[in-house]
């Protein structure tokens, strides 16, 4: 499942990334959250063209806008907010909705602004970046109502967002674990008709006894890391067995729409996102896994990757023949 060694430039990317380590407090969170601005800013100077970006205000779900409020972190209460990536050419799209990564407490639209745009020029889809609330000032559930949210509002939108009402749910690490929750809520709740999802390194699955995670804990994602951000977002065991945390523990999958699940060989998640691979073909649902065996967690991100620029592509063209006619 991982090759003899990691990949030379996902292992230069990782040492660089490394050198900011993973907050594992209230204080050194915030820090790192203020510094990602910035860091972001100058990783992004020079992005890939698309056809057009638009700041986008999405509905957030019912319920939450005293919450909302008193977080101050918006400036209307209800409201989600998202970026849209337009193709060249001219529309209508399908729009796939996406979710980032960041182990539920990190990360943000501009943290894969890059990821988005090479998706959107690869597949010729609209791709909706949403942000949704951070634990652990908001654990779960608020992040699976806010994608849910997202994936209602887009679905309801096609005319706002000039699309051809073909709708697919993408996420990596944290924000594949949300992609396969509202696939799987979609399915259960009779909600819209997502046509296809892609998990890239999901977290979904994760099990200390794991191989994966005994023998690559460490690179880019420690023990450590991976406990925080769990207790971070999850709080309480019983939140650990809901499905709609973790749809490892769906009873049945078998109304979820077809996937494309990508792990990474030398990614303490990749037993989990292999094992939800698994459970899904057991289930009857279309599944096209793969492992990229000398990659590292995160590596879809990692600018200066090679093999993740040919990653996007394969997912992008998933996409395309799932949403395009």
């Amino acid at each position: 499942m991982s090759a003899d060694q990691i990949d030379p430039q996902a292992k230069r990317a990782a040492a660089r990334q490394s050198r900011i380590p993973l907050p594992h407090g209230g204080y050194k969170l915030k820090l790192l959250r203020l510094l990602s601005g910035p860091l972001t800013r100058l990783q992004n100077r020079n992005p890939p063209s698309v056809g057009a970006t638009e700041s986008v205000s999405v509905p957030g779900p019912e319920g939450n806008s005293e919450a909302r409020r008193a977080s101050g972190s918006r400036a209307k209460a209800d409201d989600l907010d998202a970026r849209l990536y337009r193709p060249a050419g001219d529309p209508p799209y399908p729009t796939v909705v996406f979710f980032h990564g960041g182990g539920f407490v990190l990360g943000s639209v501009e943290t894969h602004d890059w990821l988005c745009r090479h998706l959107t020029r690869e597949s010729g889809c609209a791709v909706l970046s949403v942000e949704y609330r951070l634990a652990p000032e908001h654990p779960f559930p608020a992040a699976v109502e806010d994608a849910y949210a997202a994936v209602e509002w887009a679905a309801d939108s096609t005319e706002r967002l000039r699309g051809t009402g073909d709708v697919a749910v993408a996420g990596d690490s944290a924000g594949g674990n949300l992609a396969a929750v509202t696939a799987l809520m979609a399915a259960e709740r009779d909600g819209p008709e997502i046509a296809h999802q892609v998990l890239l390194y999901p977290g979904i699955g994760i099990d200390p006894e794991q191989e994966s995670m005994r023998e690559h804990a460490g690179v880019v994602l420690s023990q450590e890391d991976i406990e925080w951000f769990s207790e971070a977002y999850y709080r309480s065991e019983i939140h650990r067995r809901n499905p709609y945390a973790d749809p490892i523990n769906a009873g049945d999958l078998s109304g979820v729409a077809p996937a494309t699940v990508v792990t990474a060989g030398f990614d303490p998640l990749r037993d989990g996102g292999k094992a939800y691979a698994e459970k899904l073909v057991a289930d009857g649902v279309a599944t096209r896994y793969e492992n990229y065996p000398s990659m590292v967690h995160g590596f879809m991100t990692m600018q200066e990757v090679d093999r993740a620029r040919e990653a996007i592509a394969d997912v992008a063209a998933d996409l395309a023949d799932a949403l395009h006619e």
